[in-house]
């Protein structure tokens, strides 16, 4: 059974770094209170831990797995 997890931009990414909006995109997060459900990975982790200060994330349980 995959897991999965939710991913909530909670901050802008408004005089930040170049890099931080393409991580952010690369989630499928574009603007601030979107969510993306992704696996949880090890490559996803890395991702979330370079914006760790502009997103949040939580355990998600898909239905029907």
């Amino acid at each position: 059974m995959a897991t999965y997890i939710k991913i909530t931009q909670v901050r802008s990414t408004i005089a930040r770094p170049e890099k931080f909006q393409k991580i952010l995109e690369g989630l499928g997060l574009r603007k601030t209170g979107k969510t993306s459900i992704l696996k949880d990975t090890p490559e996803i982790r890395g991702m979330i831990r370079k914006v760790s200060h502009l997103v949040e994330i939580e355990p998600y349980e898909k239905e029907g797995e």
